[in-house]
């Protein structure tokens, strides 16, 4: 559960929004508090993982900061995501690095990419590691197809289970019922919500990133970031189908469906991450919250990074410089991976849970108003 400070001074903001309302039916939010008249520290936890951080409340607030009042909606809600994230994280001893993710994702991704240019280096000599490797099992003769499976294997299994432990945890300290999630009408309409980014849409004009003017740029650069890691994944699953089912073995002509996936997929991450890196620079610090947007910087650099060492390979894939190249790429998305649970990346469990139960709150409110 996140810090009681932070549950107080989240509970004194929303006891005056729940009053004011004029901020009714901008996202989620609003008409999930105003089903409550008093906030528990579950509610809270559940409010705060249900916001987008539009900012469309921060801006139309007229208790806003320099207010005496000081309502920040965004500010005080991303402060508990943080200690969502961090809270939720297992094992806990791993969950420091969500508060001091900016270091921990450096020194990782430093970490991976030397670990495995220097077992490369030992296992293959230097003459493999720079040579010029073409045709069918390039990429295995400077990485042994074993050594790229296993060690990718374990880091998403352990990151799946990190996330799975999470969101059990998650829904039960939100008062979730056990028989709520098989609602599947529940799950399909998180799904679209989520996918559709609905609540960065507004009222249809947008929401209010980087600043107070209306813009729907931050969702189109959170879909080209989305889609292309999607598609990137769509690409490493057809590989993996060709080379264990027909035996067909990487690297793929550049028209191969695996190679054109993965270009479609790294073009528009890095678009998409290129895109908000930028908006981050130029966003309003006030609704922000410094810890939450170092994680943000800090996996989205990641995610670029992993993008454009893929699109780099794939263009000196028949060079001196595959190898390199090769063993940095596997560095960053080994880095990516073992990351993943203990940055931003852990909102798609979180907000994604807040999502189903604010889908199964709404529809026992219409059947109860359906009713009378």
């Amino acid at each position: 559960m996140p810090a009681l400070e932070l549950i107080k001074e989240a509970d004194r903001q929303l006891t005056i929004c729940n009053a004011c309302r004029y901020c009714e039916g901008y996202c989620a939010v609003w008409p999930a508090m105003e089903l409550r008249r008093t906030f528990t520290p579950q509610d809270i936890l559940y409010l705060s993982n249900l916001c987008f951080d539009c900012r469309a409340c921060y801006y139309a607030c007229q208790f806003a900061p320099p207010h005496e009042y000081g309502v920040n909606i965004p500010n005080i809600f991303a402060a508990l995501r943080t200690d969502t994230y961090q809270d939720y994280s297992w094992p806990r001893l791993f969950g420091r690095m969500v508060k001091n993710n900016a270091r921990a994702v450096s020194l990782i991704t430093l970490i991976s990419v030397v670990v495995v240019i220097t077992l490369t280096w030992l296992a293959r000599g230097p003459a493999t590691l720079f040579g010029v490797h073409v045709s069918e099992g390039a990429f295995y003769r400077v990485v042994p197809e074993i050594a790229m499976i296993v060690p990718a294997s374990l880091i998403c299994l352990f990151a799946l289970g990190v996330f799975a432990v999470g969101a059990v945890n998650f829904w039960r300290d939100t008062r979730g019922s056990p028989s709520d999630m098989v609602d599947a009408a529940a799950f399909w309409r998180a799904i679209k919500d989520a996918l559709g980014l609905a609540y960065l849409k507004g009222d249809g004009s947008g929401c209010n990133y980087p600043s107070e003017q209306f813009s729907h740029v931050r969702r189109v650069f959170h879909h080209f970031t989305f889609y292309g890691f999607m598609l990137d994944l769509a690409s490493t699953t057809i590989a993996g189908i060709y080379d264990h089912v027909f035996g067909w073995v990487a690297p793929y002509a550049l028209m191969a469906i695996p190679v054109v996936l993965g270009t479609l997929g790294g073009i528009g991450l890095v678009i998409g991450t290129g895109g908000l890196l930028y908006l981050k620079w130029k966003s309003d610090r006030v609704p922000a919250q410094t810890t939450m947007m170092q994680m943000d910087v800090s996996f989205i650099l990641l995610l670029f990074l992993t993008a454009l060492t893929g699109l780099l390979l794939l263009v000196v894939r028949e060079t001196a410089a595959m190898g390199t190249l090769l063993t940095v790429h596997l560095g960053v998305v080994a880095a990516l991976f073992i990351m993943i649970p203990y940055g931003k990346f852990a909102h798609v469990v979180y907000r994604y849970a807040a999502l189903v139960r604010n889908a199964i709150e709404q529809k026992r409110e219409s059947e109860v108003a359906h009713q009378h």
